[in-house]
């Protein structure tokens, strides 16, 4: 693909990320397991940490550089990245010139219900940069207009050729796996979600969804590629980072997501996505600044 993407990536957008040395988040109008951003960044900008998701995305502009797996990692414009979930990783520029790329963080039930009908579990791809122009452009087809949301019926078609992309680069041939108890899982992923600002006890879970507790776990995270306990603290950030996104003090955030206090909800946001609540709302700010509209769904 071409060194620079801009061109491609920016068709149909309004002056996302143009200024020179500016950092900036911006972040796209989500779809149910489906978020996208754009970045751009001088320097490292973020520390280590971890997401619930795959992290699926495009170099855009300049040498991306990450920490993953025992190993720093270069990735050039046109390449893919793909980070698994629970994967400790760090990012920044490689270069002086800075870095801008996009990213989609998919949820990994989105993939596993996917691949169900052929009793396959989920492709692990253990090189994090992939030369793949096909994959690429799959990923460019739902991050190439960010100001637009996604439709149901591109959604389908999206996942199952993301799927295919990354089941072709896995290394290590893919294991039957054993029938998931989808429903129940389910049942404890709605129950999380319908009670995300305060502790839920494995009693809980087991009583609604009828599975004790280390089976729930076992089938959870085959699911969902996490436990019921990151689940449920990962839904409680992306609710305190959408109300800080838009504009609430730090310490009303962390209240009202059930953190024990602002101290305790920066010890997890960073934990979660390598910079703190304050840093992540002046990066959201600048973004805005530069001409793309909110993120009016919070980032689920």
């Amino acid at each position: 693909m071409d060194q620079d993407l801009s061109h491609h990536a920016h068709q149909g957008l309004e002056r996302l990320c143009t200024a020179p040395g500016a950092d900036g988040i911006l972040t796209a109008p989500a779809f149910p397991g489906i978020e996208r951003i754009e970045a751009q960044f001088a320097g490292n900008a973020f520390e280590p940490h971890r997401h619930d998701t795959y992290a699926l995305g495009v170099t855009i502009k300049g040498v991306q550089t990450f920490s993953y797996r025992g190993q720093r990692r270069f990735s050039m414009p046109g390449q893919v990245i793909v980070l698994h979930p629970d994967e400790e990783h760090d990012g920044g520029a490689g270069t002086d010139d800075g870095l801008q790329y996009r990213m989609l963080y998919l949820e990994p039930a989105m993939l596993l219900e996917c691949l169900d009908a052929a009793r396959i579990g989920l492709p692990f791809v253990d090189q994090p940069v992939i030369s793949d122009p096909v994959l690429a452009g799959t990923l460019l087809a739902a991050l190439s207009e960010l100001d637009r949301e996604l439709d149901e019926l591109f959604v389908d078609d999206f996942v199952s050729r993301v799927a295919s992309g990354l089941a072709r680069h896995a290394r290590a041939p893919q294991r039957p796996i054993g029938a998931i108890a989808w429903t129940r899982a389910r049942m404890a992923r709605d129950y999380l979600e319908a009670h995300v600002t305060r502790a839920v006890t494995s009693g809980e879970l087991e009583a609604v969804t009828g599975l004790d507790r280390f089976a729930l776990a076992r089938h959870f995270r085959a699911a969902f590629a996490t436990s019921p306990h990151r689940y449920l603290l990962m839904r409680r950030l992306q609710q305190a980072r959408a109300m800080i996104g838009a504009g609430e003090a730090l310490s009303d955030a962390a209240f009202a997501t059930g953190f024990a206090d602002q101290s305790h909800l920066n010890r997890h946001f960073k934990k979660a996505y390598g910079v703190t609540p304050g840093q992540w709302a002046s990066l959201r700010q600048d973004g805005i600044r530069r001409g793309f509209r909110p993120d009016r769904s919070g980032g689920r």
